[in-house]
């Protein structure tokens, strides 16, 4: 099979500001286009041995990398606020379905942090996707930041909103166990290690957007959890995702992988069971 190439190339939002994204071509017949959108410290830069996979199987992959993330350095770690993320991705979203103009599915990934935005935007625009993939999202996290930052952050966001502050998850053991991904990880130049207040104060305004404004989705979603997460609590991860889901639901649990999949010394599996859920549920 040929190796699947791509390339970088960015988006222009209605705010102005450009997002980049790796463009990963699909190899033979494109069966369907997956957006990927990753959690609160990494970027698609971890992800690039998996969308390859994707792609050699047939699927156009697209990986967006958050405003002040990643390859996007303007205002790094920061966000006007959780609409403007969710309008982001409606835009990025608006464009592809222009691209394939409904001949192929166009598939929602969401990982970790991603998770919460991915159902975001489905309450304040339904029906922009055809499935959800969600990887280990990051609804119920364990990890929060001490009370006492809390305090700081809050007050931070009233008088110094772009101030920023630790994101508590620096400690690559929480990601992974595989010493060589771990290395990568503290090395990373690219992973967002501080957020601003008022990013931060709004991802909790965002749970509780969730929370009150929970919809129905009808399309497929796959659920992917890792039984050694040190981030998300699997319990209640499928207990919230279930509240959301009124058609298929398909729940893959790895009971001895940790949060970040792409690190696991054998990622394969994982991979060839999505492949799998996508040519079931799309016809392919």
């Amino acid at each position: 099979m040929d190796e699947a190439s791509f390339e970088i190339l960015s988006f222009s939002t209605l705010s102005g500001y450009k997002l980049s994204y790796r463009h990963f071509h699909s190899v033979g017949i494109t069966k369907g286009t997956i957006v990927f959108i990753h959690g609160i410290q990494s970027h698609g830069g971890w992800y690039e041995s998996s969308c390859k996979k994707f792609a050699q199987a047939g699927y156009r992959v697209l990986f967006l990398d958050r405003r002040g993330s990643g390859l996007n350095d303007v205002s790094r770690g920061d966000s006007p606020s959780f609409r403007t993320l969710l309008d982001d991705l409606k835009g990025f979203l608006q464009y592809q379905r222009e691209e394939i103009a409904g001949a192929t599915p166009l598939i929602l990934g969401a990982i970790s942090w991603g998770g919460k935005i991915a159902f975001g935007l489905e309450i304040r625009m339904a029906n922009l996707v055809d499935g959800f993939i969600l990887m280990a999202p990051g609804f119920c996290p364990k990890v929060h930041p001490a009370f006492k930052e809390r305090l700081f952050i809050a007050l931070g966001s009233l008088f110094t909103p772009r101030k920023l502050f630790n994101i508590p998850l620096n400690d690559p053991e929480l990601f992974t166990a595989n010493p060589v991904a771990q290395k990568f990880l503290k090395e990373d130049p690219l992973a967002l290690r501080k957020a601003t207040a008022r990013f931060l104060l709004d991802s909790v305004r965002l749970d509780f957007y969730l929370i009150i404004f929970r919809t129905k989705i009808s399309k497929p979603i796959l659920l992917v959890i890792a039984g050694q997460d040190k981030i998300i609590d699997n319990g209640k991860t499928i207990a919230f995702v279930k509240r959301f889901a009124s058609g298929s639901l398909i729940i893959k649990d790895y009971p001895k992988a940790h949060h970040t999949f792409e690190f696991e010394p054998e990622p394969q599996l994982h991979i060839e069971e999505i492949i799998e859920w996508l040519q079931v549920q799309f016809k392919n």
